[in-house]
């Protein structure tokens, strides 16, 4: 009896575990809540939308135009303008799908000062370490201009841009690196929050997301759309969820085990 009894009180702890699990994992709006009625990807109403519905964090997409003006846009070309190659003017003149014009970062962070929601910028990676440097340093100085620094946490492809963003920021900011290909003990030594990687990559090295505990560092995946993905890395312990699909991830983190 004693020996049954132990057995079920270990099964409830890990079924309470479980659950409290669940609940630690975040959810991260891709490009803004943009599945939904008048907003677009990486528009100004997509953000609005995403802190509306409750998201821990919105995440948006970063360019350096040729005049060193800072756009929000994921496509290094979108509707035939190349976000490198053109004047800030030349950009913001795109009309996104739901009608908004493309946003300066100033213009988007102006909207994110009355709303909640944490701002995961995405600094794509620039053809010259030198573009990103002065991203990097436009951006660090923008956000400490408008009183956003504890809101901010900054994620990217480039190498050279993760080390640029960790040097430059507000110590503790968080800043995480998008790739894939480095470890946990890799991440740390550079300084990084964690990784945010692609969800495939956490199926190839499961013992990843375990080993950045370990280690302290917190860990995102992206861009997670389907209910078995989410369940999956919600049961590992995964601290966030980059998603397109916001609410059902919600849903799901609703549900008990």
């Amino acid at each position: 009896m004693k020996s049954k009894s132990l057995i079920i009180a270990s099964a409830m702890l890990l079924a309470v575990c479980g659950y409290m699990q669940a609940q630690s994992t975040q959810v991260i709006a891709h490009r803004g809540f943009w599945k939904t009625g008048g907003s677009a990807q990486n528009s100004v109403a997509s953000l609005v939308k995403a802190d509306s519905i409750g998201c821990y964090g919105s995440e948006f997409d970063v360019w350096l135009t040729a005049d060193n003006r800072l756009v929000v846009n994921h496509d290094a070309t979108f509707k035939g303008v190349n976000m490198q190659k053109s004047t800030a003017w030349q950009c913001t003149a795109v009309v996104l799908d739901n009608g908004e014009q493309l946003p300066t970062l100033q213009q988007y962070l102006e909207k994110a000062k009355g709303l909640k929601t944490r701002l995961i910028l995405e600094l794509k990676a620039h053809k010259t370490p030198e573009q990103e440097t002065r991203a990097v340093e436009g951006i660090v100085k923008m956000v400490k201009d408008m009183g956003l620094e504890e809101r901010m946490e900054y994620i990217t492809f480039s190498r050279h841009a993760t080390k640029e963003f960790i040097r430059l920021a507000p110590q503790g900011t968080p800043v995480y690196y998008l790739e894939g290909d480095l470890s946990p003990k890799e991440l740390k030594e550079w300084g990084c929050a964690g990784p945010d990687y692609h969800f495939s990559v956490f199926r190839k090295h499961p013992e990843w997301i375990e080993e950045c505990h370990d280690l302290g560092m917190k860990v995102n995946a992206w861009t997670v759309n389907d209910t078995k993905d989410m369940k999956w890395l919600i049961s590992r312990g995964i601290d966030f969820i980059t998603t397109n699909e916001p609410v059902k991830l919600q849903e799901i983190l609703r549900q008990k085990p």
